[in-house]
C-alpha cells in the first residue's frame, strides 16, 4: 500500500486549496479512484475528502435549466422528477451505466471524470502513455476490440468510459469550476476534455487543484430525446457504441438535430457538421445513410475494433429513424 495522508473538507475554499498540494487528489465516491490506487495506477499522496461538501443539490435556475451539483449521485440524478421529464435522455444513459450499487456510490462530478477502462492501462506490466508518458501504446497492436476509432492518436486509442456524459454533450452542458483562491469559470463540457494528441495523460482542461463543482443544464432543447447503448451484455458493461440524439421535427423535415456518440473515442464525440447536414432533411433512410457516413468519415480502425465502424453507422441510422417516426 502506497501511504498517503487524509483530510475531509469542510467548505469548498478548504479543498480547493488543500488539493493545490503537490501530490493530492480529491475523493468522493471513490468507485474510479480507489480501484486505481489499489492497482498502483494512482498514487497520491494526499485525499481531500469532498464527499460532504454541500454540492449534493439540484436546482432550477432562471431560465428554466437546472443546476446539478458535483456531489448529486448518479441514482438521484436519474430518478429526479424534472430529469426523467425534461432529459429523459439523460435518465437512460445514467441507468445505462454500471450498476445499481455503483450509481447509489457515484457523483456527477466524479462520472465526468473518471478514467478509461482500456485493459493496458489497468496492467501496469504493459507501456502506456496515459499511465506512463512515453512509454508507448500496447493497444495500438494489441487486442483493441473496445478502442477509438475517431480522435485518437498514436499516442493513445482508448476510449472515454461514461454514459452521462455523452447525453450531457448532446445537451449542451456547462461545467462549473472552483480554482484556489475562490475564482470560478464555467467551460463547456466539450472543452473539459482534451484530445490525445501527444499527451494522452492529460486528460482534462482543468488546473491543478481546480474542482467541479456543478453541471449546468440549459432548458430542455425541443424534439425527441433518445439515447441507445449498444454493448456486450444487457448490463453492467461498457458501450461499445452509444449514440445521444435531440431531434426536433416539423412539418416532416428536421428542424434542428444534437447528436453525440459514445464508446467511439477519447472523449464524447459531438457531430455539429452532421448536425447541419441533417437540418431541413426529411426523415428517409437515404438522408440518414447519408449523414452516418459523414459521422464515419474519418473513422480509423485497428483491426480488432474495425467492426465499430460499421456499428457506428447502423446504431446512428436507428437512433435517427426512431426518433423521426
Amino acid at each position: 500500500m502506497q501511504p498517503f495522508s487524509y483530510q475531509r473538507a469542510s467548505d469548498v475554499r478548504q479543498a480547493v486549496a488543500a488539493a493545490a498540494k503537490p501530490g493530492a487528489k480529491f475523493i468522493a465516491g471513490g468507485t474510479n479512484l480507489l480501484d486505481l490506487m489499489k492497482l498502483g495506477i494512482e498514487r497520491p499522496a494526499h485525499l481531500v475528502d469532498i464527499s460532504r461538501l454541500p454540492l449534493a443539490a439540484i436546482a432550477e435556475t432562471s431560465d428554466g435549466g437546472l443546476r446539478i451539483g458535483a456531489q448529486v449521485r448518479n441514482s438521484d440524478l436519474a430518478a429526479d422528477m424534472r430529469v426523467r421529464t425534461r432529459y429523459p435522455m439523460l435518465a437512460r444513459a445514467l441507468l445505462a451505466g454500471a450498476s445499481a450499487q455503483i450509481r447509489n456510490k457515484a457523483t456527477t462530478g466524479g462520472n465526468l471524470l473518471q478514467r478509461t477502462r482500456c485493459p493496458y492501462f489497468y496492467d501496469i506490466n504493459m507501456p502506456c502513455n496515459k499511465r506512463t508518458p512515453g512509454s508507448g501504446c500496447a493497444a495500438l497492436n494489441g487486442f483493441n476490440r473496445i478502442h477509438a476509432v475517431l480522435g485518437a492518436s498514436e499516442a493513445c486509442i482508448a476510449t472515454h468510459a461514461s454514459d452521462m456524459a455523452v447525453a450531457m454533450m448532446a445537451l449542451d452542458a456547462i461545467v462549473e469550476i472552483v480554482a484556489d483562491g475562490g475564482d470560478t469559470r464555467r467551460v463547456a463540457l466539450d472543452d473539459l476534455y482534451q484530445a490525445p494528441g501527444t499527451t494522452p495523460h492529460i486528460e482534462t482542461s482543468l488546473r491543478v487543484g481546480e474542482l467541479i463543482t456543478a453541471v449546468i443544464l440549459p432548458p430542455a432543447p425541443p424534439g425527441v430525446q433518445i439515447y441507445r447503448k449498444v454493448r456486450d451484455r444487457a448490463s453492467y458493461a461498457f458501450a461499445l457504441i452509444s449514440v445521444a440524439a435531440v431531434i426536433d421535427m416539423s412539418g416532416g423535415k428536421i428542424r434542428g438535430a444534437r447528436l453525440a456518440l459514445g464508446g467511439v473515442a477519447p472523449k464524447p464525440w459531438r457531430t455539429p457538421e452532421i448536425e447541419r447536414l441533417l437540418a431541413g432533411e426529411r426523415g428517409t433512410d437515404v438522408a440518414f445513410q447519408k449523414a452516418a457516413d459523414a459521422a464515419m468519415k474519418n473513422a480509423r480502425g485497428h483491426g480488432h475494433n474495425d467492426f465499430k465502424i460499421d456499428l457506428a453507422k447502423r446504431t446512428l441510422g436507428r437512433v435517427l429513424t426512431e426518433a423521426t417516426s
